[in-house]
């Protein structure tokens, strides 16, 4: 709602979310993340039909569930998406609290951001910034990791070494 009070776009809800499925991204295999998405989200083609769409969501990870999210618009009859995302592209494995792939099944990593939006299938894509991300976070600690986006981690890891390898050493 943020987005669309600060940019002027009306707000409306194309997308029913299933409130009883969890997170997707971090499901084990891809044909479990696919299945978890369908029924994750249910469009509202009378709302979606015939309209220039704003998606924001919190994170791209794999772009799997975007590119699943986007095919459901365009399906519904979306004359444009445009996707925006509320933080930079995660481009490295996170070792110290999210369950994050490792660096080569994470799309950032080895794309840019026309790519990214051409593989999902939008028509534009635009991510925060990490300046920007500092700035909505500036009562938090200088010292807060972010890791995922620049690769600049707190303490020293192995960069060859996966999640799984990293829990095992736990």
């Amino acid at each position: 709602m943020g987005y669309a009070q600060q940019s002027g776009i009306p707000y409306g809800e194309g997308l029913i979310r299933n409130r009883y499925v969890g997170r997707t991204f971090i499901l084990p295999e891809q044909h479990l993340r696919d299945i978890g998405v369908r029924r994750k989200l249910n469009p509202l083609n009378e709302v979606i039909r015939d309209k220039r769409l704003v998606v924001v969501d919190d994170s791209i990870v794999r772009g799997t569930t975007g590119q699943q999210v986007v095919a459901l618009l365009r399906k519904g009859g979306a004359k444009e998406i445009h996707l925006r995302i509320c933080a930079p592209p995660f481009k490295h494995p996170c070792y110290f609290g999210v369950d994050l792939p490792s660096r080569r099944d994470m799309i950032a990593s080895n794309r840019s951001v026309e790519e990214i939006s051409e593989f999902m299938g939008a028509d534009s894509l635009g991510y925060l910034t990490i300046p920007s991300l500092k700035k909505a976070v500036s009562n938090v600690s200088s010292k807060s990791c972010m890791a995922c986006f620049t690769g600049n981690y707190p303490i020293p890891v192995q960069l060859e070494m996966d999640k799984f390898a990293f829990e095992k050493t736990k």
